[in-house]
């Protein structure tokens, strides 16, 4: 079924700040779901709370809001559920790299195969731009009283470290590469991360579209030099291509080596890709065989008259330790 980008958008109200990186971020989602042509009654979008948490009102999908922090737990049940559903997780760094972090730690060892995409502006927007984990020790932002008292986060070493299997980093105003990024990323075979840099223009006057674009970043002819830069374009890759061990360790440590660089010079793509890794509805299949066959969401519970319907001893049996 092709799909119009018009397909995706709904009629609900869009009350973000004039500027703000989450539209650029919200029409990538729509163009990727487009482009891929994917079914919107099996595509869901989970998220947490947040400015960026409003995303499934605007997505023509199936849609849920769900807890601060809590979106990654609430999509790990669905996909479990329904292994077939497209299930793309979106949330600030706060929801993500703060209350969320334990999830977000955790479910990189499971290697679920969903896209968890964060909104990363470095302040909690919503609720009067505090400083979120992602914000640098020192920096002070407008609506600080004093700088950051706290070290940062780096969400893609965290990532990589956890277990996720495809990490990766676009920025909001290049909503054409970004679009190419969520498309991999849901392509991917396993759990994958999307880490978008994000402008606020009502809390974050130090990471602006201005700062991004090169302000006060001059190149040798004195024009202003972009902040970000392609991975893909400097020969980087982070595609992991054989089961070898010594192979995926290197990944991994270039992927982490690349990482830290940010500020003037901040690498956007694909840093780690790795598909040799069985995710979580892989190994459950390797268990319970009717797993993937006859997935818990699919099968009837209960009669016309309400009655029990479904019989779980056989995954009872499957699971059972002896």
């Amino acid at each position: 079924m092709a799909l119009k980008l018009s397909d995706l958008k709904t009629s609900a109200h869009n009350d973000w700040c004039p500027g703000c990186g989450d539209f650029g971020i919200l029409n990538a989602v729509q163009m990727a779901l487009a482009e891929m042509s994917a079914d919107p009654s099996n595509t869901v979008v989970v998220s947490g709370v947040g400015c960026s948490s409003k995303v499934p009102h605007f997505i023509k999908t199936y849609g849920v809001h769900t807890l601060h922090g809590r979106a990654v737990p609430f999509a790990t049940g669905i996909k479990l559920a329904n292994p077939n559903l497209n299930v793309v997780v979106e949330g600030g760094d706060g929801d993500g790299m703060g209350i969320g972090a334990g999830h977000f730690v955790n479910s990189g060892r499971r290697n679920i195969d969903m896209l968890y995409i964060i909104h990363d502006n470095e302040v909690y927007g919503l609720t009067k731009g505090q400083a979120s984990p992602t914000l640098g020790l020192g920096k002070k932002t407008k609506s600080l009283t004093s700088p950051n008292i706290n070290q940062s986060i780096n969400p893609i070493m965290l990532a990589v470290a956890s277990g996720y299997t495809w990490v990766a980093r676009g920025y909001s105003y290049d909503v054409r590469h970004l679009k190419d990024l969520i498309v991999k990323g849901i392509n991917h075979k396993g759990y994958a991360f999307l880490d978008v840099l994000q402008p606020c223009p009502t809390y974050n006057d130090i990471q602006t579209k201005e700062y991004w674009a090169g302000e006060g970043n001059l190149d040798a002819a004195g024009k202003p030099k972009p902040r970000t830069y392609k991975l893909e374009e400097t020969g980087y890759d982070g595609v992991v291509r054989s089961d070898d061990e010594v192979e995926m360790e290197k990944k991994v440590q270039q992927a982490v080596l690349k990482s830290f660089e940010f500020g003037d010079r901040t690498p956007i793509g694909v840093f780690y890709q790795n598909e040799f890794i069985p995710t979580y509805e892989e190994r459950l299949a390797g268990r319970s065989p009717s797993y993937k066959t006859n997935p818990p969401a699919v099968q009837d519970i209960a009669r016309p008259d309400g009655t029990p319907l479904a019989n779980i001893d056989k995954i009872f049996e499957d699971l059972r330790v002896f």
